[in-house]
């Protein structure tokens, strides 16, 4: 749909070989481990709570919840066993659903090898769900990474639509603002009926405003990583970040900051973390 669609950005050769010499420099001097241990371990990210409001929301979906996952980007800084603290910590929050936003690799698709047992051991109530990022598309090869995190529901530009008595929560996913060759909202929003909760999952947070409309509780979108090394000048390198919470009249925006990082295993003013964000019915 092209009312949401961004324009790809793409970055001059000397930048993106800057970027892969510092990657391959800091992977060479122990990155991983230091990320690991610096972002990835028990009491090193952040377990965000969001709440988003519903008005009329039904009784069987008071404090349904939903922990999102963004941004892995298994690769250098990112392997097996690293995620182990994160997957543990999400299934103590024994969410209904458990949405992963995108970017599950850095640069090729073979890289989900490293994250797919981690990632294969999250467990929610009503299942996993999971849209791609744009380093997903590297290759055109998402049918392998799909395939790899077999345990995921993979949701492009498609809806599923859990029950909870009478009542029914649509999570809609769309295909990357991006990379994704075809971006179809009203495709996804195609299973929604009237009276659903729609949580929309968007890997990139800059389609929101098209995106938010009565009855969409909330959007959950990662790509930015909150700048991953919120500096000045430095913030200005990475995506445009709209900010952790933006609300779009009834739509909540939630933008989480990631797990993972890219081209330096090191976050400054942005922690990883994974977001829980639960549904209650708005006060009148």
């Amino acid at each position: 749909m092209k009312s949401v669609r961004q324009t790809p950005r793409r970055h001059s050769r000397f930048r993106l070989g800057v970027a892969r010499f510092a990657e391959r420099a800091c992977a060479a001097i122990g990155g991983r481990v230091f990320y690991r241990l610096r972002h990835l371990a028990r009491g090193r990210f952040v377990v965000r709570s969001e709440t988003a409001f519903v008005p009329d929301l039904p009784a069987e979906l008071e404090g349904f919840s939903i922990v999102q996952i963004s941004d892995v980007h298994g690769g250098s800084f990112v392997g097996p066993g690293d995620l182990a603290d994160v997957v543990e910590a999400a299934n103590a929050l024994a969410p209904d659903v458990i949405a992963l936003t995108g970017d599950f690799v850095t640069h090729h698709a073979r890289e989900v090898e490293r994250v797919a047992a981690d990632l294969a051991r999250l467990s929610a109530r009503r299942g996993v769900y999971a849209v791609f990022g744009n380093h997903d598309y590297r290759g055109r090869a998402e049918a392998s990474i799909e395939a790899a995190l077999s345990g995921a529901r993979f949701l492009r530009n498609d809806c599923a639509r859990i029950a909870c008595g009478a009542a029914h929560v649509a999570i809609v996913g769309i295909e990357d603002l991006e990379e994704g060759r075809i971006v179809d909202l009203e495709l996804a929003r195609s299973g929604v009926e009237p009276g659903d909760v729609e949580i929309v999952l968007c890997h990139n947070p800059l389609g929101a405003r098209a995106i938010a409309r009565a009855g969409c509780a909330a959007i959950l979108s990662g790509h930015t990583h909150a700048g991953q090394i919120d500096l000045p000048f430095l913030r200005r390198l990475g995506p445009v970040h709209p900010g952790l919470r933006v609300v779009l009249g009834e739509t909540l925006l939630v933008t989480s900051r990631g797990v993972g990082a890219v081209g330096v295993p090191l976050r400054i003013g942005a922690p990883s973390e994974i977001v829980h964000l639960r549904i209650l019915r708005a006060l009148d």
